[in-house]
């Protein structure tokens, strides 16, 4: 659990930069962060999940069709509050990305949310429970992470195993792992130390972590959604409506 003299979680870095080439044709003129589905934006889900869990203050990054995120985000109202990241001139990836809105993210460990990134909650929010359970004197990263096999959309042999303390191990070579990582995460900004100038993927992180025994994971309650492709929208708006319907 947080221990009370850290500093308190209140940011979030939102990643919507992506081509989102998988998701072709529809991305050829709407980013990937602006799909709808079950009429909200995926963008808008996680901002409307970083404000529920508590987060007061998000950073969104720009890169493929910059100018209708822009004026998404400014037409926004209510928590929280949005700076934009602009990486126009060069895709940066995941942890480049990061790495370059550093100085807009302060000291403290933060929250790193995938655009895409959508599940149904179970009983009590994921992101509150991520927050919650951030332990910044055993941890370096906490991740969100999903089981392989209930996950919709998700055909891959997953990422991670993990132990009874929530330690997270990659997946051995033709193996299949448990758990997939659900594109949530809490990192120290620590973490970015002596990390390449430009691109790089936040997996980066993730070894350097594991290698420290500094990984952790929490499973995630609900179900993950792979909005992955245009099918996908479609198979995850007949799944959010039939969990509706369910007493």
């Amino acid at each position: 659990m947080s221990d009370a003299s850290e500093t308190p979680i209140t940011r979030a870095f939102v990643l919507a930069a992506g081509l989102g080439t998988r998701m072709r044709p529809v991305t050829d003129t709407l980013p990937k962060p602006l799909v709808k589905v079950a009429g909200k934006s995926l963008l808008d889900h996680a901002l409307d999940r970083a404000a529920e869990a508590g987060l007061t203050d998000a950073v969104v990054n720009v890169h493929w069709l910059a100018e209708q995120i822009e004026a998404h985000v400014a037409a926004r109202s209510g928590p929280p509050r949005i700076t934009v990241s602009d990486e126009r001139e060069a895709l940066l990836e995941t942890g480049g990305g990061i790495r370059k809105a550093l100085p807009l993210m302060g000291d403290a460990p933060f929250v790193v949310l995938n655009s895409d990134s959508f599940w149904l909650e179970g009983p009590a929010p994921n992101l509150s429970r991520l927050v919650a359970a951030w332990d910044g004197a055993r941890m370096d990263a906490l991740l969100l992470v999903a089981p392989t096999t209930t996950s919709l959309g998700y055909e891959g042999a997953g990422d991670f195993a993990m132990d009874t303390d929530g330690r997270l191990e990659r997946r051995g070579e033709r193996k299949v792992a448990p758990f997939i990582y659900a594109g949530v995460a809490v990192l120290k900004p620590a973490l970015f130390a002596d990390t390449p100038e430009g691109a790089f993927s936040l997996n980066l992180l993730f070894d350097r972590a594991i290698a420290a025994q500094r990984l952790y994971g929490m499973r995630l309650d609900g179900q993950w959604l792979h909005v992955g492709t245009p099918e996908a929208i479609r198979a995850a708006e007949e799944r959010v409506q039939a969990s509706v319907r369910i007493p």
